[in-house]
This record gives C-alpha cells, structure tokens and sequence, in this order.
C-alpha cells in the first residue's frame, strides 16, 4: 500500500501536541476550581476552559502554519469566520462540555486539518483519562497514553486499526448525551442490540481501536466536532459517510447555518 506524506511534519505534530497537552492542563485545572457554565446563542454550554484552551490552540497552530485559516468553535460563535480555501483547521477546544460540567472523562480537545473536503490530520485528546489519538494520514493513526501533568519526552505509539466485524454481532456506539429515536430506530432495524456510549469525538477512536463497529449520528453537530475524530478513523482504515451514502465533506460555507453538519454513518470495517 502507497504510504501518503503527511502534511504535517514531526517538529509541528510535536509543536501541536505540546499545545493540545497545555489546553489540557488548564482545562483540568478550571474543572478542579469549579466550572461556571454560560449558555451560547444556539442553547449550547460553554465555559472559560473552553475560551482559554482555545487561545493556546490557535496560538500553536498560527506560529506552525500562518497561511493556513483557522475555523474555531468559539471564536466562529462568535462571528469571527475566517475566508477558507482547499487547505483549513477546524478547531474544538473543549468538545463534549457536559461531559466536563457533569464531571465525566470523555471530553476532548481537538485539531484537526482539512484538505478538498476531507480530513488529512486530526489530534483527539481527552486529558482526564490521558487517551490521546492522533491520525496523521489517510494511511496512518496511532493513540497513547498521555499524562498531561507530565507529558512525557518520548510518547509510546500504538498503531490504531479498525475491527472486520463479526457480521452476527455489529457493535455500535452512540452518544452518550444526545442519543435520539432515529438513532434507536435504525439500530433496531439493523438488529444491533450491543450498543456502548460515549460522549464527544471518543466515539470515531472507539471505531478507530477495533472496540466497536459503526456510529449512527442523526443529530446535529458541527463541523469542529467531527473533523479530528475523522482523521483518525480515516487513519485507521474507517470512513464516514452522509446518511444518503453521500461523501461527508468539510467546508460547507453557503449554508444557512455555515459549517453545520448533515447526519452520518461511521464505521470501522463495517459494511451495510
């Protein structure tokens, strides 16, 4: 198999993770002083962890790649959308906020890079539990585990691969905060009864470590929320899809609500 360069070379992966390990710290260190919640125009959650992990996102990103534009949640819901062209960021900084306010662990920091539409690289970080994924071509993903207080020199690097599912026994994961009935309904049509939760882009790494099979989302997320968790299950040899089998693409712009993703269908090795 052709191995694909990344786009991203080692001193800027190392840059980045360095930055994505510091939103982690801060982002802790908020919920151990105790987390004051604000609501967003759209109804959603969102803190002070969330604002300051950002800018130490952004500032990583913008000394490692100045030319390419940044689109980030917090600063996008605020009106601060940069023109994007082929090659564009899409930043989270704090992905699953209820599972941070209610003390959970699968809250997420992520980065992930586009190009024509498709994920290229994504980091996905949970710095409660230390899972960090990274995906770093169509070809290639990889976790650790990664402290954050003490982010080591040298990181130990799984490879990451899909599952060939056992077609008598599909495993599914679902969100853990916004399963809904067409969620349920389309698993019980397809006979999958082994569903695990969880919460924020764990969900595409749960695919992309071969611990389950496929994620229905028929709910609304954006764009920001996807694109890392992506990369990784791209890297991993997953894909994802639009509910209508569609490519599920990025930089959706003219819509009425810019950057707003459609449903879809991700899968490890599953094939309907």
């Amino acid at each position: 198999m052709k191995t694909e360069e990344s786009l991203v070379n080692t001193h800027q992966l190392n840059a980045l993770l360095t930055a994505v390990f510091k939103a982690g710290r801060v982002i802790l260190a908020i919920r151990e002083r105790g987390v004051k919640t604000l609501t967003k125009n759209d109804g959603s959650p969102v803190t002070i962890a969330d604002q300051q992990a950002e800018v130490i996102l952004l500032h990583a990103i913008h000394q490692q790649f100045p030319q390419i534009p940044i689109i980030a949640e917090e600063a996008a819901e605020a009106g601060k959308i940069p023109a994007i062209a082929d090659r564009f960021f899409l930043v989270d900084p704090l992905d699953g906020t209820k599972e941070f306010i209610q003390s959970g662990t699968d809250f997420t920091v992520n980065i992930g890079l586009i190009e024509h539409g498709m994920p290229v690289f994504g980091i996905v970080y949970a710095p409660a539990s230390g899972q960090l994924y990274v995906g770093e071509t169509p070809n290639r993903a990889w976790q650790a585990h990664v402290d954050c207080l003490f982010a080591p020199d040298t990181i130990a690097q799984q490879t990451l691969q899909v599952a060939q599912p056992d077609q008598q026994n599909i495993r599914a994961v679902a969100s853990r905060s916004h399963r809904d009935e067409q969620t349920n309904n389309w698993l019980q049509a397809r006979n999958i009864a082994q569903v695990v939760a969880a919460g924020s882009s764990i969900k595409f790494c749960v695919l992309a470590r071969g611990d389950a099979d496929v994620y229905p989302r028929f709910g609304p997320t954006m764009q920001w929320d996807t694109a890392a968790g992506h990369a990784v299950l791209l890297g991993a040899g997953g894909r994802v899809m639009g509910v209508d089998g569609q490519p599920f693409l990025y930089g959706k712009t003219t819509q009425e609500r810019p950057f707003l993703n459609p449903g879809f269908i991700a899968c490890g090795g599953w094939r309907e």
